[in-house]
């Protein structure tokens, strides 16, 4: 993701707060909404016709910063509306804008439509529905992390028959997809490729795991109406304002004069300036050029950066932009490169303390996921999906979202059965999917100026001006002295080849030319690391960006879904903000939207649902009859056997597990915090339900078991000595009907099991580590291969 703006500016050192309080952002609104209802209210009445606009016209802004037109209708909306109201829609846009600006004022707490009608004349209580309504499904008001909100349905939510999603990867988008969804009432399961979730937002511990340090998206780009921002205060997490204050240095450690600097700095806005007139000039010829090859021949034209010192400051700026769009100059569309400039969200950019993994572990929290799970086949149809994972494992459920990057749909490492509509192709290769690496450190204390976050470094060749061009400094919210080198442009792709000790030393010969000559010896680092987003192939890039020959309609029709039954997420289906964080996350509260329209139009349709409980019910019934009185018995375990041959060691029987917890909770192993239930109100249910597996096995094999010592020694011989597989219901009723002839095993979740039926898996069962698991808690079910 990106973490810098489009285009970043580098502006003179400026007297600013080294820390930033989001909740200052809407000090101009609280001062007329204040934090308690009751003072909305009371102030309300006593509003004068002046106060009143005033009050519209600050909501309008709040609004207009959220990407809503400030005075007319969002093209979603205008369908909600009565013809009149449509064709005058002022009201309903005061309305709407009072709902968006009165929930952004405390997004601590959910905004019912309740308190929002206290604060409205009742003549418009209508009004006040359908935009209450439109915007807590669309995800503009109400979602979050906090206690507030929690991943399952209000408890007043009306209890109906959902449909079964799929989720491909548990990074921002699928996240906030998945915790959207499970809010709606709809059940999930979220398929997580890495050990860890985030995708490409990776928070790692260095420095003996004091440090915390960000390898991939970084920096929370403009923090006015960010949705990041948002989580942040949901979980009192405080943030740190990047300082401008950016100096320049050569390499032999001169800092770069500031008349020079500022010169440079005003050249390289204006050739982007003459740039934007060269593409108007042009029109469509302008399709066919790149941003590089426009900048150099304006450069040329003008006659400007003619010397060798002007020419790598210039370079700097231009390593500093493809930065901001992980791609070469050279590849970035001239025609269409910054057409999201208008979307961009004002506002200082900011760290989060501590690292995003903050975020993304609260985003997890009550979320079912399976990790190590990667995606290798999606099939789809009008009778739902079929997803393959490595090892052939097989999840079907009635609608899927594929949040996998734009990197990963290039490499067609994912099969789509049937074949992704052509358009949708020809998109995924016309768009730009580039690279940014880093070099991160940590030191024993800082050597470098402590009142900056950031500063650079001049390189002499132009092909390698990206190579650690920019240094971040996380030293005020990591717990350490950290700091990440930057490589863009034409470097981060050498950069994949290069040996990290190469790379380190490339590093710390940069910075002891910086500040030895300064008098300041340049320890060596605790414990460093080096990223390959490009070698990745969960990811194979860092972001998208918009290539010669594409434009900003290439990220919708990425966004677009197949026939209502495969959907996509992810910053690179964000026409407004690719490439950044708040882009990915944002796009996932897209995707829930259009996920619950369309399985509310199936609803009524889609009878498979309601038969895959009937069938589940009905082979419950049969194995319940048959352990009613168990021939053998003995701690979890009972048996039973054909009355046919009773006396025979050979006589084929069944056994019974019986576990008593819920299965979908992360291994220990994994440190993974994502799935807890500690807030959900659906767990304590969970834990006093009961769960079955079954297996095939003869009467000499039970008699062998029942002589072990415990369940845990059961197991072990039961999976690892006589190499028997464990079946869920339905391979369990087929064997059943065929003499206990041993069958393809296909797993069928219970009803009561999560909230995620009718999900089904397939595919051989190793429950090796479920030995571990069974005498001491749950059974991990991503464990189970």
């Amino acid at each position: 993701m990106s973490s810098s703006s489009r285009r970043p500016a580098r502006r003179a050192a400026l007297t600013a707060r080294s820390s930033y309080d989001e909740s200052l952002v809407d000090a101009e609104l609280e001062s007329y909404l204040g934090n308690a209802r009751s003072r909305r209210i009371s102030r309300l009445r006593r509003l004068s016709a002046d106060e009143r606009q005033r009050e519209t016209e600050t909501e309008a802004l709040i609004a207009l910063s959220l990407g809503f037109p400030i005075d007319e209708l969002l093209p979603a909306e205008r369908p909600l509306l009565p013809a009149p109201v449509a064709a005058a829609p002022n009201d309903y846009i005061v309305v709407r804008n009072h709902i968006l600006a009165s929930w952004r004022a405390d997004p601590r707490v959910p905004l019912p439509r309740s308190r929002v009608q206290e604060t409205v004349a009742a003549s418009y209580d209508n009004l006040v529905a359908v935009a209450h309504g439109f915007l807590a499904r669309e995800g503009h008001i109400n979602f979050g992390v906090s206690a507030a909100f929690p991943a399952s349905p209000p408890p007043d939510a009306p209890q109906r028959l959902a449909a079964s999603v799929l989720v491909v990867g548990a990074g921002l988008a699928g996240l906030a997809a998945a915790r959207q969804l499970l809010r709606f009432g709809l059940r999930v399961l979220v398929l997580e490729g890495r050990a860890r979730p985030g995708g490409r937002v990776y928070t790692t511990h260095l420095g003996g795991d004091q440090a915390a340090v960000e390898l991939g998206g970084s920096v929370i780009t403009g923090i006015h109406a960010n949705p990041l921002g948002v989580l942040a205060r949901q979980l009192g997490i405080p943030l740190h304002k990047v300082r401008d204050s950016c100096p320049l240095y050569h390499h032999d450690g001169r800092t770069v004069d500031m008349k020079l600097d500022r010169s440079m700095d005003l050249v390289f806005n204006t050739l982007l300036e003459h740039a934007t007139r060269l593409r108007e000039y042009l029109k469509k010829a302008a399709e066919g050029i790149s941003l590089g090859e426009g900048i150099e021949r304006l450069r040329r034209f003008y006659k400007v950066a003619k010397s060798v010192e002007e020419r790598e400051v210039l370079d700097w700026h231009l390593a500093n932009l493809e930065f901001s769009n992980a791609g070469c100059l050279s590849e970035l569309s001239l025609a269409h490169w910054d057409q999201d400039d208008q979307y961009e969200m004002g506002g200082d950019h900011c760290f989060l303390a501590g690292g995003n993994a903050r975020l993304v572990h609260a985003l997890c929290d009550g979320v079912p996921v399976l990790y190590e799970k990667t995606v290798k086949r999606i099939e789809h149809g009008e009778d739902g999906v079929s997803i393959t994972v490595e090892g052939g494992q097989v999840f079907k459920a009635d609608m899927a979202l594929c949040t996998a990057p734009l990197g990963v749909l290039k490499s067609r490492s994912i099969i789509f059965e049937p074949e992704l509509p052509e358009r949708k192709l020809e998109a995924i290769q016309r768009l730009g999917f580039g690279l940014l690496n880093k070099v991160a450190m940590v030191f024993p204390h800082v050597f470098w100026d402590e009142e900056i976050d950031t500063f650079g470094c001049l390189n002499k060749e132009r092909s390698k001006r990206g190579e650690f061009f920019l240094f971040y400094s996380y030293h005020t919210v990591s717990g350490g002295a950290v700091l990440i080198a930057l490589v863009a442009g034409e470097a981060a792709l050498e950069f994949e080849k290069v040996d990290p000790a190469v790379a380190l030393h490339r590093v710390l010969g940069i910075l002891k030319g910086i500040y030895g000559p300064k008098g300041v010896t340049v320890p060596d680092p605790i414990q460093s690391c080096c990223t390959r987003w490009g070698s990745d192939p969960l990811c194979s890039g860092s972001y998208s960006h918009i290539r010669v020959g594409s434009s900003g309609t290439d990220y919708d029709i990425l966004a677009e879904s197949v026939n209502d039954r495969l959907f996509f997420a992810g910053e690179a289906t964000n026409r407004a903000y690719p490439a950044t964080m708040h882009g990915a996350l944002l796009s996932g509260l897209r995707e829930a939207s259009k996920i619950l329209h369309a399985s509310e139009s199936r609803l009524n349709s889609d009878y498979k649902k309601y038969a895959l409980q009937k069938s589940i019910r009905l082979i419950n019934n049969v194995l319940d009859d048959l352990f009613m009185e168990p021939d053998l018995e003995c701690g979890r375990f009972s048996f039973v056997f054909s009355y046919i041959t009773p006396e025979e060691e050979q006589a084929p029987g069944l056994a019974r597990i019986t576990l008593e917890k819920p299965l979908l909770l992360p291994s220990k192993k994994r440190k993974v915090k994502g799935n807890q239930k500690d807030q959900d109100p659906v767990a304590e249910k969970i834990d006093q339900e009961v769960f079955y597996l079954y297996a095939t096995v003869s009467q000499e094999q039970a008699t062998e078991l029942m002589e072990c010592d415990d369940d845990k020694s059961r197991i072990a011989v039961l999976c690892k000595d006589l190499g028997v597989k464990l079946m869920g219901y339905d391979s369990t009723y087929d064997v059943l009907l065929d003499s206990f002839r041993e069958a393809t095993i296909v797993f069928i979740f219970p009803l009561f099991f999560l909230d995620v039926v009718p999900i089904l898996v397939s595919g051989s069962l190793c429950v090796a580590e479920m030995v571990d698991k069974l005498t001491s808690g749950p059974v991990c079910l991503a464990s189970l291969n």
